[in-house]
């Protein structure tokens, strides 16, 4: 079995882990490195593709040379990603996650423009070209709080919580002044260095979704990270933070996920899991999807805010089922059942 990915990354091993569990063999790792310089590739068997984002070499392939924690220079990733994608898809094997569902996933329009198709709860969303034509959508729309994405980040690189009233404004974001990223979130109310980091970041395509109220618990504002396997929920996180973006490495902590389950009661806890289902039913021809589902502040209201097609690294986390599979193991078990894409 073939893992286009980083050798030695946490992914590769704890997938190989899984794979000789359940009788799949031994995996053998590709380097993304290998994959975006062009090196001839042949595959044959079942191919898993991992996340380049571990590797600095493969990050400066993908976005050019500089610092690697610099915002920006999505557009060019995803360009690269793709030719890298179809480079894979031409070499052979059968692959565990079709290429053009993971190019949507990679795109925050266009995924949510799928989901809103298929009936799914996503926030409200528009594509700005500037911080100028930002402030004219807001305004248009009656949006005081708004999320502002890059079309092709992840990780919340260059994600900023922007919210006005009147003459003020507050920016919250992991980007520093000079535009790197940082694992200290800041606040910025200084609106010419909002908009010179807004301007830097549009040439790469701008998301911005109505800000949605997230429910909270003790700790802060929450929501869930749900991993699907084979279409179904298998496991959920709990992302607790104080401040809007509840990423686990920008100090989000994981709640108690039973008191969550608790407060929204079982059938409310279904519904987000059917909401899930229907989501990951979206990309038919991946075997995993990480679904970033918001719950209202009101408890009963939910949303779709983002679809990774990396999202299953949550060590130690055991399955819903009460099985204790991890992520991992959950995938390996259903292709050695015969899960297939796209199979019924």
């Amino acid at each position: 079995m073939i893992v286009v990915g980083t050798p030695g990354d946490r992914r590769a091993d704890l997938f190989g882990a899984a794979a000789r569990a359940h009788g799949l063999g031994e995996i053998t790792v590709v380097p993304w490195t290998e994959v975006l310089t062009g090196a001839p590739l042949r595959f044959s068997g079942l191919v898993r593709v991992d996340s380049p984002g571990e590797s600095a070499e493969a990050d400066a392939l993908l976005r050019g040379a500089g610092d690697p924690t610099r915002v920006g220079g999505g557009a060019t990733w995803y360009t690269r990603f793709m030719e890298g994608l179809g480079r894979v898809a031409q070499a052979g094997g059968e692959l565990l996650a079709d290429v053009g569902e993971i190019a949507t996933m990679f795109d925050k329009r266009r995924c949510h423009a799928l989901l809103a198709s298929a009936g799914l709860p996503v926030p409200g969303g528009v594509t700005v070209n500037s911080y100028g034509e930002l402030r004219e959508q807001m305004r248009a729309r009656a949006w005081p709080r708004v999320f502002v994405k890059p079309a092709h980040g992840s990780s919340a690189s260059g994600v900023i919580a922007f919210e006005t009233s009147g003459t003020r404004l507050r920016a919250v974001t992991s980007a520093t002044e000079d535009l790197r990223n940082s694992l200290a979130v800041r606040t910025y109310t200084d609106e010419s260095t909002v908009a010179r980091i807004v301007d830097t970041l549009a040439p790469d395509g701008l998301h911005v979704e109505r800000w949605f109220p997230k429910a909270s618990v003790a700790g802060g504002c929450f929501d869930l990270r749900v991993v699907t396997v084979a279409g179904r929920p298998t496991h959920a996180v709990a992302r607790v933070s104080r401040v809007p973006m509840t990423n686990l490495h920008l100090g989000g902590k994981r709640g108690d996920l039973g008191e969550i389950r608790a407060r929204l009661g079982a059938a409310r806890w279904d519904e987000a899991m059917d909401v899930c289902a229907r989501t990951a039913a979206c990309f038919p021809g991946s075997l995993t999807t990480g679904v970033d589902l918001m719950i209202g502040a009101d408890w009963r209201s939910m949303a779709v805010a983002e679809v990774n097609a990396f999202g299953d690294l949550l060590p130690g986390l055991g399955a819903l089922d009460g099985s204790g599979l991890t992520t991992y193991e959950c995938q390996a078990r259903a292709v050695a059942a015969g899960w297939r894409p796209c199979a019924t």
